[in-house]
This record gives structure tokens, C-alpha cells and sequence, in this order.
């Protein structure tokens, strides 16, 4: 398909959870090819030469999705192609199928002319050193040849029985899912039904344009035509997917946006009813609520770096049963398999939910509250975040500081709050977080940090 020499890749799409960029300048037919060589090469080290692969709805993707495979093949490791799925359908298949290595072609939650892969090599997910040895890999010609076998197979039967066997609903319940014309729109509505739920569907049509809204839950405008329909249904909750399915957003019954991590409260307590002594694994962005819950709980609250493939190799390390993330990947290891999965995520929530006699709004109301930012964000370059941040940590003294913690970037724990800040590895930011007993002390945090950064570097706009 392609010529068989050496080509020049951008390193900068190598990141830290998966490889992203934007198609024609960082992701070619060309670099595309290569990356699958060197996925398939790197199986073959590995001792293994079969691999499933999937692709999202975006316009670039089947064209990608050829090159991909023309790459693993020509590695010499099989490909078995089980078309266009949700992320999470395709690490179902790691499950299903004799072979325990996939690739994912998406560009998840990003705009519409980004594309990207995400590789699990024997029930492992890529990420960090991983990725890099891929772009490595490339550059050093440490690549196999071969010529792979090609076939294709549908498993979304399958997936669809194995969710409609693990959940049941107590009753009927009215729901509306916004699958922002991502690729859970070819499943959710499908799978809801199956659950016994009357389904009013939102941007259900697969458009990889986005001509609606952009494929992101976790940020508040992508969620109002959800919240209009919802109130309109008088539906029992709304849920919403980005672009590949592995994020899930709420919106209640009034209308009202559930945070992730206090989704993650929920499940919480629901499991360890159960399970009393769980463990649950949580970023590092989460509210001190969820770690309090799951302790007074009885059980184990493991804060862990944000990222859904750090999260997964930490929750195999661990045997954690639970685990999420502010971003809204949830992860059952609980009866399902421990990958990000918004779709089976949403499907254990309608269960808890229908076993109450309230209303889903009701019942998180119960689940406790503070003074919280959002993510909030500040620009800088990103060849330079990383070792900004280094010398943020240099320069760190906070007398009055609880806890320091540097697992991912600098959470410092006050008294009646805590910051954190933290380089963002897939976007030009660093990431602030503040969370207090009221507003003034959540000021009071913020100046402490506003005048630690400036300190270290005078030019950065702050967003507080």
C-alpha cells in the first residue's frame, strides 16, 4: 500500500494515554501505517501476532481505518476489524476473543478534525513509555514484516447480551440519551430499550462533522438540549457520551448537572452496601466528599493520577473494584471487565436509581456537596508545561499546608480546603482545581496559590 521506508512522524500526537492529533498534519494515511507496523511489531515481541481493531464515527476514519490495517497486516500479526463501535465495544473484544490486544482509531472527545488511537496490548492499556516506544519503534526501523491475515466479525450482539444479562432494571424508566453524533449513537438506544426504558433520543444519527454540539459531556454547554428534553420528558435522568463512548455525563430529573465525581459517590455507596470493604480508585482531581464516603463506608479510597490508562493499570494493580475519574470515565471492575465504559456506567446507574422510590434528583441530593471549582485552565506552551510545573514543585512552600501530595502535579490539603494544579497531557494547560468549606476560605486558597505561581512565573493568566 505503501511505500516501505522510513517515514517522519510528529511526536508531539505521542502522548501520554494514546496517540492523538490532528489528521493531515500530525495523523497521515502514511504515519497511520506506520504506527499500526509498529503496534503489530511490537506484538509479535511479545510473542503474539493477533490483534482487534474499531474505528468511530469521525470522516477521517475508515480511510485511517485501511491505513491501520494495511499496517498491522504488514507486520505480520492478524487483524480481526469489528467495524465501527464505541471505544468500549472494542475492549470488549480483548475479552471475547482469544486475543487480548486492540486498537482503537478516535479522536474520543475532541473536535472534528482530530483523530487518534488507543491500544490495549495484552489486556494491558498503552500509555506513557508504552506510546513512546511506538514513535520509537518507527524512527529505528525496529519493525517486523510479514503479511497478516484480514477478517471481519460483529459483535455488537454480543455486547448488547452481555450488558441486558449483567444489569436489571426493577422498573420501567424514561430516559433521554444525547449521543452528540458519536458513535454511541449506532448502540445506546438499542441497549437502553433492551433495559426495558422508554428512549428519547438526542443527535443518535452518527455525524462525525458534530453538527450539534460539540462530543463532550463534561463541559456544562454541551448539556443544555439534554437538560431542555429532559424537563420537557419529564424523564427520569438524561444521559450523554462523548465522541467514543467512554465518558458518561448526568443530568437529573429537575434539570440538574451530576459532577462526575459525585456520580462516583453514588456507585460508591451502592457498592460498598455490597462490598464493605472495596477498593476505590479515584484522580486526583475528585472532592474530598468521595474519599470521606468511601471510608466512612468502610472502604479503601486510592487517589491516583488522571488519565483512563493510568487509572486502569493502577485498578489491575490494586484489584480495585470501582474507579473514576472528574473527566467521566467510571470503571466497573465490579461484575464487568474494569475498562472506561459510559454505556455500562449508565446502565448500573438506571439500576440504583430504579430500586429508589425518589426521584433521581432526590436521590443525589443526598449525596454530599461543597464550594467546588470546575477545571479551570491556564495557557502555556506545551513543550514547556512539564517543566513548569517542575519548578512550581521547586518553588512550593506552603506553611500551612495539611497534606502535599505530588502523584499528579501538586494537591496541597488545607484545613477547610485544598488546590491542586497539574500539567495537562493532552492540551496546552495546566489544570487548577479548588475545593472548600465556604467561599471565603476557597478565595483564601486561591490567593495562596495565585501568589506561589506568579512568583514563579509573572506572566501567567490566571482564571481567578
Amino acid at each position: 500500500m505503501l511505500e516501505q521506508n522510513v517515514t517522519t512522524l510528529d511526536p508531539s500526537a505521542f502522548r501520554t494515554y494514546d496517540i492523538r492529533g490532528i489528521v493531515g498534519k500530525a495523523l497521515t494515511e502514511e504515519s497511520v501505517f506506520y504506527i499500526g507496523k509498529a503496534i503489530g511489531s511490537l506484538l509479535r515481541d511479545e510473542g503474539d501476532n493477533q490483534i482487534t481493531m474499531a474505528r468511530d464515527g469521525r470522516i477521517s476514519s475508515p480511510l485511517l481505518a485501511k491505513a491501520l490495517a494495511a499496517g498491522i497486516q504488514s507486520s505480520g500479526c492478524d487483524v480481526i476489524d469489528i467495524g465501527m463501535v464505541p471505544t468500549p465495544v472494542l475492549y470488549f473484544a480483548t475479552h471475547l476473543f482469544n486475543a487480548h490486544s486492540g486498537v482503537m482509531l478516535t479522536g474520543s472527545h475532541n473536535p472534528s478534525e482530530y483523530n487518534g488511537l488507543k491500544i490495549v496490548i495484552q489486556g494491558k492499556t498503552l500509555s506513557e513509555d508504552g506510546i513512546k516506544d511506538l514513535y520509537h519503534r518507527v524512527m529505528e526501523k525496529r519493525l517486523h514484516d510479514g503479511h497478516g491475515s484480514y477478517q471481519e466479525k460483529n459483535i455488537r450482539e454480543q455486547y448488547l447480551a452481555d450488558v441486558t444479562g449483567n444489569v436489571q432494571l426493577s422498573r420501567p424508566m424514561k430516559i433521554v440519551i444525547d449521543a452528540g453524533n458519536g458513535v454511541t449513537g449506532h448502540i445506546a438506544p438499542d441497549l437502553f430499550r433492551a433495559l426495558g426504558c422508554e428512549v428519547h433520543e438526542l443527535f443518535c444519527e452518527v455525524d462525525g462533522d458534530f453538527p450539534n454540539h460539540h462530543p463532550d459531556p463534561s463541559q456544562d454547554e454541551n448539556l443544555q438540549d439534554l437538560i431542555r428534553v429532559v424537563r420537557e420528558k419529564n424523564a427520569d435522568v438524561g444521559l450523554a457520551f462523548d465522541g467514543d463512548g467512554d465518558r458518561l455525563g448526568v443530568v437529573t430529573s429537575q434539570g440538574n448537572i451530576i459532577a462526575p465525581d459525585r456520580l462516583l459517590m453514588l456507585f460508591a455507596k451502592a457498592l460498598l452496601a455490597e462490598q464493605p470493604q472495596a477498593k476505590i480508585i479515584f484522580d486526583v482531581k475528585c472532592t474530598d466528599n468521595l474519599a470521606t464516603l468511601i471510608q466512612s463506608l468502610g472502604g479503601e479510597a486510592i487517589m491516583w493520577k488522571t488519565g483512563h490508562s493510568l487509572i486502569k493499570a493502577k485498578l489491575a494493580e490494586t484489584q480495585a473494584h470501582l474507579a473514576g475519574e472528574v473527566s467521566g470515565h467510571i470503571f466497573f471492575k465490579d461484575r464487568w471487565y474494569g475498562f472506561d465504559d459510559a454505556l455500562y456506567a449508565g446502565a448500573r446507574l438506571l439500576e440504583i436509581i430504579a430500586k429508589e422510590d425518589k426521584e433521581s434528583d432526590a436521590l443525589f441530593s443526598d449525596i454530599p456537596t461543597s464550594i467546588i471549582t470546575p477545571e479551570l485552565k491556564v495557557p502555556v506552551h506545551d513543550h514547556e508545561k512539564f517543566q513548569l510545573m517542575q519548578k512550581l514543585i521547586d518553588h512550593a512552600n506552603f506553611t500551612e499546608a495539611k497534606e502535599i501530595n505530588m502523584i499528579d502535579g501538586l494537591r496541597v490539603s488545607f484545613a477547610e480546603g485544598w488546590g491542586l494544579v497539574r500539567p495537562s497531557n493532552t492540551t496546552p494547560y495546566l489544570i487548577l482545581r479548588f475545593e472548600a468549606k465556604d467561599e471565603l476560605y476557597l478565595k483564601q486558597i486561591q490567593s495562596v496559590f495565585s501568589d506561589w505561581m506568579l512568583a514563579v512565573r509573572p506572566d501567567l493568566v490566571l482564571p481567578f
